[in-house]
Parts: structure tokens; sequence; C-alpha cells
């Protein structure tokens, strides 16, 4: 929704930081109506998983009766915070992770793309997308991992490489 806002209000740009009013097309009726069917269509499957297999997306786990004596060997938290949850882990300070963790979640809301064509298709910074994303994806994975020793390591240097990189975009 907020993407459709955005994009109604500052409008859309191109590659080549060209923006001519001759090449716009208007986002009434013609888009409008494209979003409103294809939001129509995700509803439509929504209701149809939800009605026919609920459980479709649920963790097998969940299906296992449980036992108030035995703590399960493996609890992990949901797939969007795994990436913090590496990073929670791999400090061995209980205070100092959980500063962490809170420091890598917040410092998500801090990091811009920029504004300026320079900065948005430059090199350097396609380049730092592209590695921060992939560091992302491996702390995520390591996150649904068991906390042991190659795991452990290697989360806690990919953490570092993570701040180092928050960092670069921050002050990019």
């Amino acid at each position: 929704t907020a993407h459709i806002i955005l994009l109604h209000q500052h409008g859309s740009s191109n590659p080549l930081g060209l923006d001519l009013d001759s090449d716009k097309v208007y986002f009434y009726p013609y888009f409008y109506l494209k979003d409103i069917l294809g939001g129509f269509v995700c509803l439509f499957l929504f209701v149809l998983i939800c009605i026919y297999s609920p459980d479709f997306f649920m963790d097998p786990d969940n299906f296992v009766e449980s036992n108030p004596m035995i703590t399960p060997p493996h609890i992990q938290p949901e797939w969007y915070f795994l990436f913090a949850y590496a990073i929670l882990r791999s400090v061995p300070n209980k205070l100092g992770g959980v500063v962490a963790l809170l420091l890598s979640i917040l410092s998500l809301s801090f990091i811009s793309m920029g504004s300026s064509v320079s900065s948005r298709f430059s090199m350097s910074r396609m380049i730092l997308t592209y590695s921060f994303t992939s560091v992302f994806v491996m702390l995520s994975w390591l996150g649904s991992l068991p906390a042991e020793y190659p795991f452990t390591l290697l989360s806690q240097v990919v953490s570092v490489i993570y701040f180092i990189q928050v960092i670069l975009f921050i002050t990019s």
C-alpha cells in the first residue's frame, strides 16, 4: 500500500535519471484498476489457502505433542527475525547480545537509498547493496542452524560485517 501511495505522489524514475513529463502514464485509471485487480487475485489466493489448507505455512514442530519436562532442542523465531536471532546468539554476553539485537533491528530504519541520481546508480552503492543483501541472507540462514561451534563462529564474523555495512550505508 505504501508503495502505491508513494508511486502516486512522487511518480517513478528511470535508471538514467531523466524525468520527462511527456513519457508519464497517469496513475488513474490504468494503474489504479490494474492494482485493484492484482489485490483481488492475491486476496482470492489467500482465502483459498486459508480455507483448504490452513496449516500450509505452519512449522511442523507445532504439531508435535508437547512435553513439559523437556525443552525442545531447536527453538527459533519466525523467518523474518532469523538474522537478528543469529546476531543475538553470536554475542556471548547476555546484555551485549540484547543490545546487538536491538541495534540490528533499529539500524535498518536509518538506511537510506539516497535521492540524488549519482548515489542511486553508482557502482559502489550497488555493490554495497548486493553484499548487504547476501550478508542479511547468510545471517538468516545461520539463525536457523543450531548454536554449535562452526555456526557460532561464522555468525560472529558475519555479524561484524553486517554492522560495518550498516555504518557504510548510513554514512554514504
